[in-house]
Formats: structure tokens, C-alpha cells, sequence
């Protein structure tokens, strides 16, 4: 059997900004002194006089992207998530959210998986602090393919949007040729009618794990990629919801304020239904192996697996 490819969603963000530059002219990529690590080094290696270093200074690389926005550029500003979306958050609120500037936050090194940098860096509060801004989108992709079509419909959006990363490398899981991504549009992965998995990066290859270890019990999930957190495909999950009755949200981000809250809000206001959360349970990470903490957390296909059986089962 041939070994699956693994690809960290980070180098796929770097390919495809390299990809877009080729293309248009008018892309800037900006960094906080990490360009190795998230990747941008791809696009400054072609195009330096278009890739800036902004230091460790992620509030002013926000504001100097805003700048260049509002001269006709369209910047990528990148950095890990906790110092994007945590440090700069006032000014990706004031300075890009509220005249609703054209710039993409491209955020590295998200959720739990950043491993042993240790829960400072661990950032697991970014899609509530980017919900919340109005007309931000926010964007998880679950592999390679997804996350470079994600980045160039990134582009091609005329305002603000928020694109999270990960570290680890992930079983790609989508087929290019056949692939085609939308903003606001979630993706069946299979068919199933006892429970809808409703889950966004890295937990959408584990969730389809779960799915095959569900099924040898008897149970069929119906598994669903919710790339596009912000818009969220409300119809799908509508359907799902009605045809499945009960849900199960998977995310590498707190419970509180992520996509599971996001599922939960529409469906309390259109289609009650039993629900479960797997994600981070209201704690702070710690320093460890990525997948060691994962499995802590429960956040791999044994502990979705787990929560479906519980939910089920009833």
C-alpha cells in the first residue's frame, strides 16, 4: 500500500503566496522575523523586493499592511496565530476590520500542535477573537490542497481574511484535479445518517478515521470538511442536522468561541439537535510531543470516536 503524503499546511501557505506572485503584481507579504517557520521565505527567496521583515513587531507589521491597503496592495501579513490574532488583535480590529481593508492574516503555528513551545504559543482563541470582528472570514484548512486553494480565493476575496495554519505535516486527503474550494461552502466526505462530524483542519483527517472506526461498530457518520468557519455553510449543516440528528463539532481550538459555537448558534436558532464538542476543553495547553498532547486532549479519532459512542448511544 502506497504511504499517504504528508504536507504541513504552513509550506503550503508559502508555495502558494510564491504561486500568486508569479501572477500579480500588486501581493506583499510582510513577516515578524519568522519567515522560516511560517514559510514566506518561498516568496521573499523570488520576490524580495516584495517581502518585507517586519521584526518582532506584530502590531506595527499590521498597521503597515493597512497602509499599503489603502494604496491599492494586497498585503499578507504573517506570524504565528497566537502573535497575530492574540498580540495584534487591536490592530487587525481598528485598523484592518473597521474600514474593512484588503488585507489576508496568514496565522502559523495554531491550536495545540505547536507541541513543545509550550502553552504561550499555543494559541487556541484565534476563530473566537476573528469571529468576532465583522466581515473578517476565517479560513482552517485540512491539508495541502485545500490550504492552497484557500490561499488564493484568499486573494481573489475583495476584504479582510484570516487563514490558519498548522505546524504539522497532514495526510493530504483531497485530489487537486477534482477539488474545487469556495469561501462560505463546507464539504461532505462521506455519506452517513446516525451522526454528522462536523470538523475544520487537522481534525478532518482524524475524523475520517473515526468514521472507518465507527463503521466496524456499526455506526455511520457522515463526515464534514467546514473549511470556511467564517461564513459558515449553514445549509449543509441544516441538512446534516435534520438527517443525521445529532452532532459532533472537531476542532484544534477551544470549545468556547470556535466552530462548534458557530454550529451550535445556528442550529438552536433552526434545528435543535443533540450536540458534542471535541476540542479544547477550557484549560491551557502545556509543553509536549504534538500528538502526545493532542491525545490528552482527546482530540484524535479515539477521542471522537468516544464522543460519538457516548452521544449515540444515549
Amino acid at each position: 500500500m502506497n504511504e499517504v503524503k504528508k504536507i504541513a499546511t504552513r509550506a503550503s501557505y508559502g508555495n502558494a503566496l510564491a504561486e500568486l506572485g508569479r501572477l500579480y503584481e500588486d501581493i506583499v507579504v510582510l513577516d515578524a522575523d519568522l519567515s522560516k517557520s511560517t514559510m514566506t521565505n518561498i516568496f521573499q527567496k523570488e520576490f524580495p523586493e516584495r517581502h518585507f521583515n517586519c521584526g518582532i513587531a506584530e502590531c506595527n507589521m499590521v498597521a503597515a499592511a493597512a497602509g499599503m491597503a489603502a494604496m491599492g496592495l494586497v498585503p499578507f501579513v504573517s506570524s504565528f496565530a497566537m502573535f497575530t490574532a492574540g498580540r495584534a488583535f487591536e490592530q487587525i480590529r481598528n485598523s484592518i476590520g473597521y474600514p474593512h481593508l484588503n488585507v489576508k492574516i496568514g496565522a502559523t503555528h495554531g491550536g495545540i500542535s505547536v507541541g513543545e513551545d509550550g502553552a504561550s504559543h499555543q494559541c487556541c482563541e484565534d476563530f473566537a477573537l476573528m469571529r468576532s470582528i465583522p466581515g473578517m472570514v476565517v479560513l482552517c484548512p485540512s491539508d495541502d490542497v485545500e490550504a492552497r486553494a484557500a490561499v488564493k480565493a484568499a486573494y481573489a476575496h475583495k476584504g479582510p481574511v484570516y487563514l490558519r495554519f498548522g505546524r504539522l505535516a497532514l495526510p493530504v486527503i483531497h485530489d487537486e484535479k477534482n477539488y474545487k474550494f469556495e469561501i462560505g461552502k463546507a464539504e461532505q466526505l462521506t455519506d452517513g445518517s446516525d451522526v454528522a462530524i462536523i470538523a475544520t483542519g487537522l481534525m478532518v483527517s482524524e475524523a475520517l478515521k473515526a468514521e472507518k472506526m465507527l463503521r466496524a461498530e456499526g455506526i455511520r457518520a457522515r463526515v464534514i470538511n467546514m473549511c470556511s468557519i467564517k461564513p459558515l455553510d449553514e445549509e449543509m449543516i441544516i441538512m446534516a442536522a435534520r438527517e443525521c440528528g445529532k452532532v459532533v463539532t472537531c476542532e484544534e481550538h477551544s470549545v468556547i468561541g470556535g466552530l462548534g459555537e458557530a454550529v451550535a448558534m445556528v442550529l438552536s436558532q433552526k434545528c435543535p439537535v443533540p450536540m458534542r464538542y471535541v476540542g479544547v476543553q477550557d484549560v491551557f495547553g502545556r509543553s509536549g510531543p504534538a500528538w502526545t498532547l493532542l491525545d490528552r486532549h482527546g482530540m484524535n479519532a479515539w477521542g471522537i470516536v468516544d464522543t460519538v459512542e457516548h452521544l449515540v448511544k444515549r
